[in-house]
């Protein structure tokens, strides 16, 4: 049931994007990176002028048992790994967090996480926080209990949708009740759309450093900072970039924090980039230049110029 590609990481999820698009071609990139978040992945046609909570309905909710039954035959009936894509959907996305977040030992949780690889429905994002025990000979309690941690990213953007709100409220669903998982993606809807807006614009901001050669990217994180996205070029050159999927315009306090953990982290980057959901502040598109740059959700429309060559849906159920 399951056609499997055998491509990773952030190539596989634009030709997902693009294949979304040119099958559905919603009304503006604001209201498809929503239902991309919700959708992708999966090999189905929707009416894309409905709202979204409709769409959620009669495709996901009324066909409950069907993908239900269907994920379980993809997971093989391993309970664990259910249990951790719960716990991953929901929470930081570290490991250990995940771990104790599903009540998986590092044994279980261990086996759980090396089966989803192998099935190829999450990739690992590495930490690139120093290791303080090598660099420092005396550390702070704090800093001793501190584990880093790498952090894990679903590889099919429904799969994560169903596992954030469908699998805590399957007992409800079930009995054909629908209230409180509607009401609970109504309350979080942002909070859930934000990590797919930080994925698909870290593929914008590679696509407009196409003249570098890229050696790291993704975001970054440690004891006491997070940032969004950290890219590294061969050159040396380091651009940060936040990601605001919010109802209000980005102003320049946002860019103020991002100094700030620049400061705290001891880098100097070549090149700040915002990515918002409603524009920005007359204030700060006046401040654009090489030093900082904004993008729109509208800017996306640059992932889908041409369209795929092969369709790509993953998930058909």
């Amino acid at each position: 049931m399951l056609k499997y590609i055998k491509k990773t990481g952030a190539n596989l999820l634009l030709k997902q994007f693009k294949s979304f698009y040119y099958r559905n071609y919603p009304n503006d990139m604001e209201s498809f990176v929503e239902l991309f978040a919700v959708f992708g992945g999966l090999d189905i046609d929707i009416d894309t002028s409905l709202p979204l909570e409709l769409l959620i309905k009669e495709h996901i909710l009324k066909n409950f048992t069907d993908i239900s039954l269907y994920i379980d035959e993809l997971l093989l009936f391993d309970t664990d790994s259910k249990k951790l894509l719960g716990a991953l959907a929901v929470s930081d996305r570290r490991i250990f967090s995940a771990f104790k977040r599903a009540k998986l030992n590092n044994t279980r949780g261990g086996i759980a996480l090396n089966f989803l690889q192998q099935r190829n429905l999450i990739k690992i994002e590495y930490s690139r926080e120093e290791d303080k025990r090598k660099t420092k000979p005396k550390l702070s309690k704090e800093e001793a209990r501190h584990r880093i941690s790498d952090k894990f990213l679903f590889m099919y953007p429904f799969l994560r949708f169903w596992f954030y709100f469908i699998y805590p409220h399957q007992k409800e669903i079930k009995n054909n009740n629908f209230k409180n998982v509607l009401d609970d993606f109504k309350t979080r809807r942002n909070s859930f759309v934000s990590l797919m807006f930080e994925e698909l614009s870290q593929i914008v901001l590679n696509y407009h450093l196409r003249d570098e050669i890229i050696e790291t990217n993704g975001s970054y994180w440690d004891a006491n900072i997070e940032i969004d996205i950290m890219t590294i070029t061969k050159k040396g050159n380091v651009f940060i970039a936040e990601c605001k999927w919010t109802n209000h315009k980005v102003n320049k306090k946002e860019l103020n924090k991002i100094y700030e953990k620049c400061e705290q982290i001891g880098i100097n980057p070549k090149q700040i980039i915002l990515f918002s959901k409603r524009g920005f502040s007359k204030e700060l598109l006046a401040m654009q230049n090489s030093k900082l740059a904004l993008y729109s959700v509208e800017d996306f429309s640059s992932l889908v110029k041409s369209s795929p060559e092969i369709f790509c849906f993953p998930l058909s159920f």
